[in-house]
């Protein structure tokens, strides 16, 4: 069995695996508790593997442990310094995950992640519990979620959860914690699941970038091999003629949006009906301008239009996923009520 005598070659894991090991059962036990599964996994693999540590080693690591939590009167966690450490123990990809999380829109805390969830997801999930339950996450989560989730949830089902809410004083620690705990064992697994997107979607959003000509030799071919298939993709897909079902709001606001050297050329090549459109939400002098740029540019390669026509297109779907226009996606949305 191999012996480890120089603690210079030791890994930030390494040296977290002969500390825990040094500490005893109790003690290591009451850390892990603290530590997410793949923590616990990485340093049990590290640990198995170790071998003979000489006292030497261990007495070194010690030291180093005493000298860096005395050599300051306290201790500062930022995001900067939480990064450096985790770069010596773990990869640059697992580092970046993690930050990202930590950064991330989702939030910090199980509530925060909530209030990001899809409602009709968190409604679907919701309704198999407890009222009582369902109250608890609702009086958490922002007042906005919480009235979209108890929309989606059945009707008789939504007033028992709006009455306990009413009846509701300060929620137990102990009952908070209980219905926090599920959520993170049971639902957040689940969710990561479900999230997966559907193989149809990221098909289409994979056909909406390849250029037209590839684009429509790929759909001729799997029409003919799958017909409902190409058929389901070609729904989902959101092309630049869709740009045309836009609203006048969300036409201007696409125009105030858009790469102004990548519109005059992307107009270029679209129908008079498209031209109308865009020209119609102008200025009469912003649409006087446009067109002398579009004539003054001469012949565009397609291949060149056709990029210019993406980008308006993934600009359009950037501006709906922020909330600034709405893209209508389903016949049942064309609807309009007046």
């Amino acid at each position: 069995m191999r012996v480890r005598e120089d603690y210079r070659t030791l890994t930030g894991t390494e040296k977290a695996s002969i500390l825990l090991l040094s500490l005893g059962e109790e003690y290591t036990a009451k850390i892990f508790e603290q530590l997410d599964e793949e923590e616990i996994l990485s340093l049990s693999h590290t640990m198995s593997n170790l071998g003979k540590v000489s006292s030497t080693v261990i007495e070194r690591l010690f030291i180093e442990f005493a000298e860096s939590m005395t050599s300051t009167s306290s201790l500062v966690g930022t995001l900067d310094s939480t990064e450096r450490l985790l770069m010596k123990v773990l990869g640059k990809d697992k580092v970046q995950n993690i930050m990202e999380e930590i950064r991330g829109p989702a939030g910090r805390t199980m509530w925060e992640k909530l209030s990001n969830v899809n409602e009709d997801i968190l409604a679907t999930y919701l309704q198999k519990e407890y009222p009582q339950t369902v109250a608890v996450v609702l009086s958490k989560i922002t007042p906005e979620h919480a009235a979209k989730v108890l929309a989606h949830l059945p009707e008789g089902f939504a007033m028992e959860v709006v009455m306990r809410m009413l009846r509701m004083e300060a929620v137990q620690k102990e009952v908070l914690d209980d219905v926090e705990k599920t959520l993170r064992s049971e639902f957040m697994p689940n969710l990561s699941r479900a999230s997966r997107r559907d193989s149809y979607e990221i098909m289409a959003e994979i056909f909406n970038n390849l250029e037209r000509t590839v684009e429509g030799k790929f759909m001729s071919s799997l029409e003919e091999r799958n017909p409902d298939a190409a058929e389901r993709i070609r729904s989902l897909m959101f092309t630049f003629e869709d740009l045309g079902k836009l609203d006048p709001g969300a036409i201007q606001t696409l125009i105030r949006s858009a790469d102004k050297e990548k519109l005059p050329i992307a107009l270029k090549g679209a129908s008079d009906a498209m031209k109308d459109l865009f020209f119609s939400n102008m200025s009469e002098r912003a649409g006087k301008i446009m067109k002398e740029d579009m004539s003054a540019m001469g012949p565009v390669r397609l291949k060149e239009v056709e990029e210019a026509q993406q980008s308006l297109v993934t600009t359009a779907k950037d501006l709906a996923d922020r909330g600034e226009i709405t893209i209508v996606t389903s016949k049942d949305e064309d609807e309009l009520i007046y």
